[in-house]
């Protein structure tokens, strides 16, 4: 790896800790640390953390598609009691994602002004990435967890027992090995791939994260073209992860990160798809569009130095009829759709299509 490219695998979009606008490094390729705290909630609680209702608390940003992935699999399962959830705000500086949605600027329930802080209550001078989504434990005020993959598992096995009455199965056994390996292919060339092409320090990296991105988006279309979900015929884990990143495709990747090939809307089936899980409950009730620009317009001042956040894209289209129920598929299998978000966890109708 060039000295240039090991400097920006020292990037961490999402992840508050790096000197604040700077996430382009000349001459390098983007690579993402996936250095997580490795700690777990379990039912019997090897880690030290058992799972205890009311006991942890789940840090996210809603401008962030790791920590979107947990706030919906969290609606979808109904863990919203056992597992309270705290908003930060859709932007950061070189410390932490901090907690100014609140009135006070301080989480009501851990009391801090900055994630940072329930990072450095367990590890001083923690020099990782501080990120989203964390689970923190209220007790110690510490931070328990950040390996968002490792937390999508947990919640959807080791809190089955607080899990809601018709919860999905996100995970089908039948389904484990194809799940694995598609969820590779996606992250790679889709999920990271957005932020390869975005970060890329060379006209080389961006050439060829593009291609990889636009090939694998061509990949998934043909594939869905002729079933409702990625796998199988409700929706899984591979679905949420996919979702969270094209929906935020037109409204920052196409123009903010040059993937402009085609905007989602510009791929029928994709299109299509993603209009469909955003209108199940679960989905699109947890998208705030406003944070979702305010975060990479106004964050990545490399690639964004005046900071201005565009008007649009029109939200209407979300809303649209998508046709995709004639391909069949049960979305919760043998489960039931979720109820109406918490009043406290509503989405401002401002900042989603239902305010037009």
């Amino acid at each position: 790896m060039s000295k240039a490219a090991d400097t920006a695998a020292e990037n961490r979009p999402e992840q508050a800790g790096t000197e604040q606008g700077r996430y382009v490094i000349a001459g390098g390729e983007f690579t993402r640390d996936q250095r997580y705290i490795a700690t777990r909630i379990t039912a019997d609680g090897r880690d030290g953390y058992p799972v205890e209702p009311g006991r942890y608390r789940l840090v996210v940003s809603r401008a962030c598609p790791w920590a979107s992935r947990v706030i919906i699999q969290r609606r979808l399962l109904g863990l919203e009691e056992a597992l309270p959830m705290a908003v930060a705000g859709p932007t950061h500086d070189a410390r932490s994602w901090t907690f100014d949605l609140d009135p006070d600027g301080r989480d009501p329930v851990l009391g801090i002004e900055r994630l940072q802080e329930a990072y450095f209550a367990r590890f001083p001078g923690y020099e990782r990435g501080i990120t989203v989504p964390a689970i923190v434990d209220t007790t110690t005020g510490q931070v328990v967890t950040n390996n968002y993959p490792q937390i999508e598992w947990d919640l959807a096995h080791e809190w089955r027992a607080h899990q809601r009455p018709g919860a999905p199965d996100l995970f089908p056994e039948a389904h484990r090995e194809e799940m694995t390996e598609l969820d590779k292919v996606v992250f790679k060339d889709v999920n990271n791939g957005v932020y390869r092409c975005g970060f890329a320090g060379s006209q080389e990296a961006y050439a060829k994260a593009y291609a990889q991105l636009f090939g694998r988006l061509d990949w998934l279309s043909a594939r869905l073209e002729r079933q409702r979900y990625l796998i199988g015929d409700t929706i899984t884990e591979a679905d949420i992860r996919l979702f969270t990143t094209l929906v935020r495709f037109d409204p920052v990747y196409h123009g903010h990160f040059k993937c402009n090939r085609s905007k989602l809307t510009e791929m029928p089936v994709l299109w299509a798809y993603a209009r469909d899980l955003f209108q199940t409950p679960g989905f699109g009730d947890t998208v705030d569009f406003d944070h979702i620009k305010r975060h990479y317009y106004q964050v990545h001042t490399d690639i964004n130095p005046t900071g201005i956040v565009p008007c649009g894209p029109e939200l209407e289209g979300w809303l649209s009829p998508h046709g995709r129920e004639a391909l069949g598929g049960r979305p919760f299998g043998d489960g039931t759709p979720p109820g109406p978000p918490r009043a406290d966890e509503v989405v401002p109708p401002a900042h989603t299509p239902y305010a037009a």
